[in-house]
């Protein structure tokens, strides 16, 4: 089957429902469109707020009353984490100095073909804005599944 998949929306946790309702609202800049909340999601009371991105699509961040944060583990804090992207270095630059302007750190990667900033949101979670877009980039490389092949085999051996 072959169906066209497009991504509809990203939900995240949240640990402090204030400082992430500034963050996304405030910082980030993106319009709370939507919130709700019920009394059992895995027997806890919960709060989602739904975020809009320009493209249409949305983020939910979900907030579970009492629940801790997960431990962390063996693995680099930016293996997970969500992209956002610019459609220029000035407003790269731009986004550079209103983070600066908003006390966020952040930590800036060279990917030769574009350049990144990896920073933190209240809960932990990785963001990065990135230019120029991947979609820019999307073009199939006839080598990527000899790649995935070769790292198979290497597991297997």
């Amino acid at each position: 089957m072959h169906t066209t998949l497009q991504t509809d929306h990203c939900a995240l946790p949240v640990f402090d429902v204030a400082a992430t309702y500034h963050f996304y609202g405030k910082v980030i800049g993106l319009p709370l469109i939507n919130a709700f909340e019920g009394d059992d999601w895995g027997g806890k009371p919960w709060l989602m707020m739904i975020f809009a991105l320009p493209d249409q699509r949305q983020l939910a961040l979900c907030a579970l009353r009492g629940a801790r944060r997960p431990r962390p583990d063996d693995l680099p804090e930016d293996v997970r984490h969500f992209a956002f992207s610019v459609a220029s270095a000035a407003e790269y630059g731009r986004w550079k100095r209103h983070l600066r302007a908003h006390g966020v750190g952040f930590a800036e990667e060279d990917h030769g073909s574009q350049q990144s900033i990896y920073f933190k949101d209240p809960n932990g979670v990785v963001l990065e804005i990135t230019t120029p877009s991947s979609a820019q980039q999307a073009t199939a490389d006839p080598h990527a599944h000899d790649v995935v092949k070769r790292w198979m085999e290497a597991e297997r051996g």
